[in-house]
């Protein structure tokens, strides 16, 4: 294949845009605001599960004191019954029983407010872990939120970043050559540099030093000729930084 020097050149700044575009590829998947949203989100979720944790014991709680203040009221409901009966005179032996009832009624009485002391101090201290938990989400999502900002301007400084390299690229392909064209393109599909530049015996895309009989044959072929480093056979440049 033969083409222009000068097209042969401009090979060289499809390669440097390309390779700028690879480049912005590999910053866009290495961000490390994406590590940073994905421990974001975890926190959130650990956090959100904390709190529905501490909400169900709240809720449990909550509804064993309005258990025992029923179970209370019934008590004193049945205590304030058995006392009036007791005022209006009856028999001995129905106050006996009355009397013994009231006693038996007294201790179950105790027996709850106990009970609902214990479960109403519960409920207070795990009044200071909602009100945590419900900190610790707020913040959580406050860092998630940040954190997506973070990453969404990052996103969009690269976004046009590629976009300002892809309308470079595209100004650059109607310079050249359909043939030479088509040989790189096909290479950079494989995900290979397709051409670089030669200097210094070395080639500009494998960056290997070539050997002095290539090179030799590099020399005595004409400016026009395409040549390919032996080495990673992209497209060798030949310019006046070359040394032939």
């Amino acid at each position: 294949m033969k083409a222009a020097p000068a097209a042969q050149k401009r090979l060289l700044d499809l390669a440097g845009v390309d390779a700028e575009l690879t480049r912005l590829a590999h910053r866009r998947r290495a961000l490390p605001e994406h590590a940073e949203l994905t421990a974001a989100e975890g926190a959130v979720r650990a956090a959100k599960d904390a709190l529905v944790e501490a909400e169900t014991a709240a809720g449990d709680l909550d509804r064993d004191i309005t258990r025992l203040e029923r179970d209370i009221d019934g008590v004193r409901a049945r205590t304030d019954r058995d006392k009036t009966l007791l005022a209006g005179g009856i028999g001995a032996k129905q106050a006996q029983d009355l009397q013994h009832e009231l006693e038996t009624l007294a201790r179950r009485q105790s027996t709850l407010e106990d009970e609902q002391l214990e479960v109403m101090e519960q409920r207070e201290a795990l009044g200071g872990n909602l009100d945590h938990a419900r900190r610790v989400l707020a913040e959580s999502e406050e860092a998630l939120a940040a954190v997506t900002v973070r990453r969404d301007t990052a996103l969009a400084d690269l976004d046009a970043a590629e976009a300002g390299r892809t309308r470079d690229r595209a100004a650059i392909l109607p310079d050249l050559p359909a043939d030479l064209l088509a040989e790189y393109e096909a290479r950079h599909a494989q995900g290979k540099v397709g051409a670089g530049l030669l200097r210094e015996r070395r080639c500009g895309a494998c960056r290997l030093e070539l050997d002095r009989t290539f090179l030799g044959r590099l020399k005595a072929a004409a400016p026009e000729d395409v040549v390919h480093c032996e080495e990673c056979g992209a497209i060798l440049v030949r310019t006046g930084e070359s040394g032939l």
